[in-house]
């Protein structure tokens, strides 16, 4: 199991559902629980209406207390379900790959890689060093995996984010061109009254975001060093 985050999206199989309480299978995280103000926004006639035993749900981790991991259905935005969908899908795309080279060895050797990370993050790391997966797979296998992984298309996605950028200071607009000029593999456009859009591409979900955020930490750092005012609008 890898260590869940508050914060964290989730993919969930309801399990049962007692009074106000639905218990679900958290995907290689154990158990947790959404009590019924967590389920949807206002009031809810009918519970089973949104979750129904055996059904697939995507959540967000709010509480971890101890070995209780408390989650919330209606806190999940649209663009957190695509996000997870895509990574999903991007998983399952792994998995098989592994299965297709190694066989019936696979399920145990891909245990062994959710114990520290999803699969589609490690054979990702692979390209790069893949010592980890000759150790799994050994030498002749982990070149057939990295050479379907190599072969295949991966279409590039686009995050945007709006967010604003502004300066009191007499030379405001200097010192905005002055924190915005670093920055690369991003494109940035003015809108209107201090407002900006960013857009990065990337191979995947999951590297977009973290590309997008890391830019964005940056613009916050530079603007706070130089006194100007910065927010996040749209996530």
């Amino acid at each position: 199991m890898t260590e869940l985050e508050v914060g964290e999206i989730v993919l969930c199989t309801v399990e049962r559902i007692e009074k106000a309480v639905v218990f679900v299978r958290i995907e290689g995280n154990g158990r947790g629980s959404i009590i019924l103000s967590e389920i949807a926004p206002g009031r809810i006639r009918n519970l089973r209406d949104y979750v129904v035993p055996k059904k697939v749900i995507i959540c967000k981790v709010i509480r971890i207390s101890g070995n209780r991991i408390d989650l919330s259905l209606r806190r999940v935005t649209p663009k957190e379900q695509k996000e997870l969908k895509e990574i999903n899908k991007h998983e399952k795309s792994a998995k098989s790959i592994i299965k297709s080279v190694v066989g019936e060895k696979s399920e145990e050797m891909i245990r062994k890689i959710l114990t520290e990370e999803k699969v589609c993050d490690f054979l990702e790391e692979a390209k790069t060093d893949s010592k980890k997966l000759e150790e799994l797979v050994g030498k002749e296998n982990s070149k057939k995996i990295l050479d379907i992984v190599c072969e295949q298309k991966e279409k590039v996605v686009e995050i945007k984010k709006i967010f604003s950028l502004a300066s009191s200071d007499s030379n405001g607009l200097g010192i905005i061109k002055e924190i915005l000029k670093g920055i690369k593999d991003a494109k940035i456009r003015y809108l209107s009254s201090g407002k900006y859009s960013i857009k990065v591409e990337a191979q995947d979900m999951r590297s977009a975001d973290r590309k997008v955020t890391d830019i964005l930490e940056k613009i916050g750092k530079d603007a706070k060093k130089s006194d100007a005012m910065f927010s996040i609008l749209e996530k």
